[in-house]
């Protein structure tokens, strides 16, 4: 009798773990199931298939991420790599990337001491991470000052404002000496845009807003956030390439990189079909009705996801601070740096396609409505 088609997998015959044994040959040799092998199939599809150069990749970042080094280790190499071309981040990982950058430090501590203990000593806890109080009235401080000068005294978007902190940072790292510390210092290098989709709802947000009641002139345009991060998917396939987005954690980082193709597909009538390649690393269930967890497969339902695409989805259910040093080390292991795309300095350009391409249904809808006596569909 004939095998089963079901028993054609591969053989589950690791390799013996031993001393010196590289990221790969432990990925490959010993993720052999459950979520070590959703890890494998990660890496796999990073690596073998989103970092190809007509790739736009697309990363979205929740949680405290950058307080635990993952800016240094990671995000800084996959960005100088060329491995990341645009960022969704909640303000309070560049909040606190910031701290490294303009010279401050944070420290490994414990969980289990007590916060009133700590609150006495000035100390600020995150989970297992100890900071001083201090650092996070230095940062106010640097934030209030930039923000005073007058390249900033206008309306702008998120993307824009965080190039301009970015080259302060920078600026801040040069002066120091310590070299590259700071996730939003090495965007500005690559001109890689930064997007928060809750602007004020971070630290970096607060100082912003405080300083509008003195009069600052700063202030962030939401939509043109939409817009733009909704150029940059569309320019990618308008150039006959490929758009991935990669998702570590959830939240409302991964709603907004997502929504980009509904924005053009549902909202302004575009033809388009979805991201071409979804990955994520959550330890949410889908469930629960949180956003965290909503899979690849219901967001096919919305246009988010190209539904012929969904072999090319991978999410892994696992801590982000396990999964993210491995994925970036895989990926490194396996790529050559990739030219970097540059995509702030040519943000007007894919503004104009996507303008230019609205323009286009708005037109045909005038028309539409004109032929049918200007009745509603």
């Amino acid at each position: 009798m004939a095998p089963s088609k079901y028993l054609s997998g591969k053989r589950i015959d690791p390799t013996r773990i031993a001393a010196g044994m590289s990221v790969t040959d432990l990925v490959d040799g010993t993720f052999q199931a459950y979520n070590a092998a959703r890890l494998r199939e990660a890496c796999h599809l990073l690596a073998h298939k989103m970092l190809e150069e007509d790739v736009t990749v697309g990363l979205a970042v929740t949680g405290a991420l950058t307080p635990a080094g993952l800016g240094m280790s990671a995000l800084i190499p996959l960005v100088e790599a060329g491995f990341v071309d645009w960022i969704v981040s909640t303000g309070a990982n560049l909040y606190h990337d910031t701290h490294f950058g303009i010279g401050y430090d944070l420290h490994q501590g414990s969980h289990q001491i007590s916060d009133v203990v700590l609150l006495a000593d000035r100390v600020v806890r995150i989970y297992d991470i100890f900071l001083d109080f201090d650092v996070l009235l230095d940062t106010d401080e640097f934030f209030c000052r930039i923000v005073d000068a007058p390249e900033f005294q206008r309306t702008m978007s998120t993307a824009e404002f965080h190039y301009l902190c970015g080259k302060y940072v920078a600026a801040r790292e040069r002066e120091l000496g310590i070299g590259r510390r700071s996730l939003l210092a090495a965007a500005y290098d690559a001109a890689v845009p930064i997007y928060t989709s809750s602007p004020g709802d971070s630290t970096i947000g607060m100082n912003v807003a405080a300083k509008a009641l003195l009069g600052n002139r700063l202030m962030f345009d939401v939509s043109a956030d939409v817009n733009e991060t909704a150029s940059i998917v569309l320019d990618a396939k308008r150039r006959g390439g490929k758009s991935a987005i990669w998702i570590l954690g959830g939240g409302s980082p991964k709603n907004f990189a997502l929504q980009t193709e509904p924005q053009i597909r549902e909202v302004m009538q575009i033809e388009e079909r979805g991201h071409d390649y979804f990955l994520q690393v959550t330890d949410a269930r889908p469930d629960t009705g949180g956003l965290s967890g909503a899979t690849p497969g219901e967001a096919v339902s919305w246009g988010k996801v190209d539904p012929d695409r969904l072999p090319d989805a991978v999410i892994c259910y696992l801590d982000a601070t396990v999964a993210l040093p491995i994925l970036t080390a895989y990926a490194l292991d396996h790529r050559p740096p990739r030219p970097q795309k540059r995509l702030l300095e040519r943000r007007e350009q894919m503004l104009a396609r996507l303008r230019e391409e609205f323009e286009s249904f708005e037109r045909q809808e005038a028309a539409r409505r004109a032929a049918a006596g200007g009745k509603p569909a």
